[in-house]
């Protein structure tokens, strides 16, 4: 049974990158059916939509979601990332970000297991006194056990499979002594069930350092949300660029659809001219179908993306070198 997708074009880029990685999905023979939505600031701009129940009610009905890019400048800010991105991973529990990072010329290879649905994004806080002198904002983290202990033992079983067997948590427990501290209890009586995987913890200030200046110390890292939307930033930029970072937002429990998304943005400012590299939104593509069960199509689908060869070209043109060597 071919495998039924929900297609987020988005805005800017997104269709332009979106529309190359189905591209290679068929020509690494993986059988889908797309079902578009339109969706994101254009759609906001033209008649108020964000994301409906209804629509919502559709998508858990599918195997899993593709997204290119969301966002125009016209829109103001937490429209539709909170309308849209934050709402599909708390409605469809998408509670793992998973990135993974690779240096093009192989000398260090790492994934980031960013906890998706509490924390700083959980939308806790609010405001006093709003527009006048004596103004105050909060805006708290909200952390559970529960949705610490099932984002660290996906990190552990994760790194129990890879070759290094070490998973690092990156916190702030010397500042964030509550948040930090159930983190880091969670994450000590979890490895004491995974006595073969190696563990560390380095504060998230030492974590971007460490990115920058030696990266290969990492195999696996755990974090929390806000610290983990930074760290993968960083990530992206120093293993080639954020045009190459790809990113699953996944409901490891299967209760609904998982995500899939490039982690650039809409890029308003070149859409058209051919200069976007599609490659993110392809490498996503594979985490897609790796998750469904498509571990050949997937392996063929990263081998070609690491192939330099394939990273000359316009947008689509990467889009068919990429095509041609799966």
């Amino acid at each position: 049974m071919p495998h039924v997708l929900g297609v987020i074009g988005g805005d800017g880029i997104g269709p332009e990158v979106v529309a190359e990685g189905l591209k290679v999905l068929a020509a690494a023979g993986v059988q889908f059916d797309s079902v578009p939505y339109d969706l994101g600031g254009a759609r906001y701009l033209q008649d108020g939509t964000v994301l409906t129940d209804e629509i919502l009610d559709e998508w858990r009905g599918l195997d899993a979601l593709f997204v290119g890019a969301v966002g125009t400048p016209d829109v103001p800010p937490g429209v539709i990332e909170r309308g849209l991105l934050l709402r599909m991973r708390f409605e469809l529990d998408l509670y793992v970000n998973r990135r993974p990072f690779r240096d093009p010329d192989g000398s260090f290879e790492f994934e980031v297991i960013r906890e998706n649905t509490e924390g700083a994004y959980a939308g806790e806080g609010g405001f006093l006194r709003r527009h006048t002198p004596a103004e105050v904002a909060t805006q708290g983290s909200v952390n559970t056990r529960f949705g610490v202990e099932r984002c660290v033992r996906y990190a552990f079983e994760l790194a129990r499979g890879r070759p290094g067997r070490h998973l690092t948590l990156v916190h702030k427990t010397n500042v964030l002594t509550f948040a930090g501290d159930l983190w880091e209890r969670t994450f000590n009586e979890v490895a004491e069930e995974y006595p073969d995987v190696a563990t560390a913890y380095n504060h998230v200030d030492a974590a971007c350092i460490y990115l920058v200046e030696d990266p290969k110390r990492y195999d696996v890292i755990v974090t929390d949300n806000l610290f983990g939307d930074i760290l993968t930033d960083l990530g992206g930029a120093v293993s080639g660029g954020i045009g190459l970072a790809a990113s699953a937002n996944l409901n490891p429990d299967r209760t609904g659809p998982s995500m899939f998304e490039p982690v650039h943005g809409s890029a308003p400012d070149i859409v058209g001219t051919g200069r976007a590299n599609p490659t993110a939104a392809i490498l996503s593509a594979a985490m897609m179908v790796d998750f469904l069960g498509e571990t050949d199509a997937a392996s063929r689908i990263r081998a070609a993306c690491a192939d330099p060869t394939t990273q000359v070209g316009t947008t689509a043109q990467i889009g068919d070198a990429i095509s041609e060597r799966v």
